[in-house]
């Protein structure tokens, strides 16, 4: 089955389905859709037709598109089983998916680029506020997390395997030194990325390392 991942390089939606597409030994093929160009080429009517959502990523299998990040990941996890992303137990995979949808949910949206937008559009938000009111909100969601990963995690933030709550982690971690979140009262999450950082899935799933990064 043929793998095109439709993705901008500093997407952390995006981010998080190379991780799993790295750590799964899956082979695909890379298409830039650039968030800011031309006035975001996601509003272009070739990718509304992949997505009307107008987000990333979109993976797209032979000709057929999946939408929605923890739809692809789950997809994933269902198609390519091994290696697993989600612990053995009912109960610890709910834990898991806590954990990522804490992130996918509870922070992601809150501090896109969309949300940003329309903050200075239509309420007169200068972007020091935007980045500002988008900082307070990463910061509400790490004090849970923290919180979660303390009770839960060892060497990666729900014991020592590698799950999804780790794939939305790291970009998030990412983010949140855009926004200049002081990391240093989350020592716990720190750790994990100081760790995973390591694992080569890791290092080529990072934005820098992107076909379509650019120089920041």
């Amino acid at each position: 089955m043929a793998l095109v991942l439709h993705s901008y390089w500093r997407s952390s939606c995006s981010w998080r389905v190379r991780l799993a597409l790295n750590l799964k030994g899956l082979s695909y093929d890379t298409v830039s859709v650039h968030l800011v160009k031309d006035g975001g080429e996601q509003h272009q009517a070739p990718h509304r037709q992949m997505n009307p959502m107008r987000e990333l990523p979109v993976l797209m299998l032979n000709d057929q598109p999946i939408a929605q990040s923890m739809a692809i990941l789950e997809f994933l996890e269902e198609s390519y089983p091994e290696p697993s992303l989600l612990p053995s137990t009912p109960l610890d995979r709910a834990r898991v998916r806590q954990m990522a949808e804490l992130i996918n949910s509870g922070i992601q949206p809150i501090q896109n680029l969309r949300v940003m937008q329309r903050l200075g559009r239509d309420y007169d938000l200068p972007k020091p506020e935007q980045a500002q009111w988008s900082k307070g909100w990463i910061e509400f969601g790490f004090d849970a997390l923290h919180r979660l990963v303390e009770q839960h995690g060892g060497r990666c933030a729900f014991g020592d395997q590698v799950t999804l709550a780790d794939l939305c982690l790291i970009p998030q971690l990412y983010n949140a030194r855009r926004f200049a979140v002081d990391l240093s009262a989350y020592p716990r999450l720190t750790a994990i990325e100081d760790e995973l950082s390591r694992l080569p899935a890791f290092h080529a799933a990072h934005p820098d390392q992107q076909p379509d990064a650019v120089s920041t």
